[in-house]
């Protein structure tokens, strides 16, 4: 399942620079809190209410170095934590989260893993061999 982060664009920037992105949570908490996609909305409203020009990491867990952990927080939901700094080849998608005019946050369309993406362009074989167009 894919996990999702939202930072600013300067703490992007800074991963870049330095081949792994450490959220302020590593240092505090050690970990790095993720959701999601099912939680990313959620999590938006309550920890990042407000804020504009925020960025959505697409992160695929299995190319995440550190461990990864799910664990319940106060409401009850299990979350995705990354137990050290993220290295930045595992984010396979970075895009705008914006703020809306009212407040609120959209849930994103998050794009597909490139296994997936693999899988689509291929196609599906019907049963004479044929590829059906899987395109849609």
């Amino acid at each position: 399942m894919t996990l999702l982060h939202l930072c600013r664009p300067e703490e992007w920037e800074r991963a870049l620079t330095a081949g792994a992105y450490r959220a302020d949570s590593l240092e505090s908490e050690g970990f790095i809190h993720c959701s999601t996609p099912e939680q990313i909305v959620a999590t938006a409203q309550r920890h990042r209410a407000g804020q504009q020009g925020l960025l959505l990491l697409v992160i695929d867990p299995d190319r995440v170095g550190p461990e990864t952990r799910y664990e319940e927080a106060k409401n009850g939901e299990a979350y995705p934590h990354i137990y050290g700094p993220l290295n930045v080849d595992a984010v396979t998608a970075v895009q705008p989260f914006p703020l809306q005019p009212d407040g609120s946050f959209l849930q994103p369309v998050i794009p597909a893993g490139k296994a997936e993406q693999e899988s689509r362009k291929k196609g599906r074989k019907n049963t004479e061999g044929r590829r059906e167009d899987r395109s849609y």
